[in-house]
């Protein structure tokens, strides 16, 4: 090849690749973000926030800020923002070019919840990121009253595992304890933590929730990791202090067996399936684990409430653990009918019912097991206990100690 070919072939190849650039470059999204996603105001409150690209406007962008969605082209210069809860901000914005953001404010208006959603006419713009979650509340006090009751029942339902470990460890037996609760117990933990750890740390879970559910804050945040991990530590110290101290004979019944290792083999199949498929995915799969949880927060209370009635005795249950599941259960409703009459917000506890049915569920037994103790069975002594139930396998202690003194 001559040296005048060798040279035309370059200059060509040097002519397609600036092309191929600026062809690309004309082609790339210049995305837009705002200065903050999620906003708590109150009513008449005001917020300036920011819109800005990433890259500098080589023309003229319009901007339409609206509580619709997805966005009607047909509307796009309407001056109606379609936000109820939230005003003060013209629903039309430019970008000038030359220029990188607006400036925009907002004000509370009305007490409830909406999302303020950026869109524009213009393709060369990402607006997907462009968007706010505003809840506009009637009072900061609610807020912060809020806000120490969750740390109260936090604290009480993390406390909450301890009177049974100490009052195990007082009297050197389980005896009284239900295996079947127990075994349901660490699973449920175990699966509520694999659930929550999923989605706090993956990134790749992350994108397939916010995929799903666009615009929607991540359900988990770091006290829930750390609720149910401690929750699993707890437990399986319950569970050493089964091996360890005096059981008589009790066991894990058969159907409690078979309910553990169905949910668990279940588990492994969901596991082999996620890599090999694409119809399921790691979200699909940790949303397994916390039906299975919702599912145990039902049950794992009845083998226990059933043993208490056959020994007619609380005996070895300590009603330390229920009293503090109680404040604890009751403390969270509370909080969600404070934050719902705060932000006007009834909606949200029956579109979430599972969690807000569940935790009723939880209350009434806590409200059984406070019966059987302080009313049904509160004269029981050990001994009686003994005489009454000697065919379900419970221990003689010593008559000498009397009722034994629960937390």
């Amino acid at each position: 090849m001559s040296s005048r070919n060798k040279s035309s072939t370059k200059s060509l190849f040097i002519k397609l690749t600036l092309i191929s650039c600026l062809f690309i470059t004309s082609n790339a999204l210049n995305i837009l973000k705002i200065s903050e996603q999620d906003l708590s105001i109150k009513i008449d409150d005001k917020k300036t926030l920011t819109l800005t690209l990433d890259t500098t406007a080589d023309k003229q962008i319009a901007l339409k800020l609206s509580c619709d969605d997805p966005l009607d082209v047909s509307k796009f210069n309407t001056s109606d923002s379609k936000c109820k809860v939230v005003a003060g901000f013209n629903p039309l914005y430019y970008i000038k070019p030359s220029e990188k953001s607006i400036d925009f404010e907002i004000k509370g208006v009305e007490p409830g919840r909406q999302t303020v959603i950026v869109n524009t006419d213009n393709n060369q713009t990402d607006v997907a990121d462009a968007f706010i979650r505003v809840s506009v509340g009637r009072s900061a006090v609610i807020d912060v009253v809020g806000v120490v009751i969750g740390w109260m029942y936090f604290a009480a339902w993390s406390v909450s595992f301890y009177p049974q470990m100490w009052i195990n460890y007082k009297r050197k037996s389980v005896v009284g304890l239900n295996f079947d609760f127990v075994g349901l117990n660490i699973t449920g933990f175990l699966f509520y933590s694999f659930f929550n750890c999923g989605l706090f740390f993956s990134r790749l879970i992350q994108d397939q929730f916010e995929e799903l559910n666009p615009r929607s804050v991540i359900p988990v945040e770091l006290n829930d990791v750390v609720f149910a991990l401690h929750a699993v530590f707890a437990t399986a110290i319950v569970i050493i202090q089964c091996f360890i101290y005096e059981k008589a004979d009790q066991k894990v019944s058969l159907l409690a067996k078979g309910f553990l290792v169905i949910v668990w083999s279940v588990s492994v199949i969901l596991a082999i399936l996620v890599p090999t498929t694409h119809w399921f995915n790691w979200l699909t799969f940790l949303y397994y684990f916390s039906y299975v949880k919702l599912s145990i927060t039902i049950l794992k209370y009845i083998p226990q409430a059933w043993y208490n009635y056959k020994r007619k005795s609380t005996t070895g249950w300590s009603i330390g653990n229920i009293l503090l599941d109680f404040t604890g259960g009751s403390l969270s409703i509370l909080q969600m009918f404070l934050l719902a009459h705060n932000y006007d917000d009834w909606l949200t506890i029956f579109k979430n019912f599972t969690k807000f049915g569940l935790g009723m569920v939880s209350i009434l037994f806590d409200v059984l097991f406070l019966v059987q103790h302080y009313v049904l069975y509160r004269h029981r002594t050990d001994s009686e206990t003994t005489r009454l139930t000697n065919g379900l396998n419970v221990c003689d202690i010593d008559n000498k100690e009397g009722v034994i003194k629960q937390m």
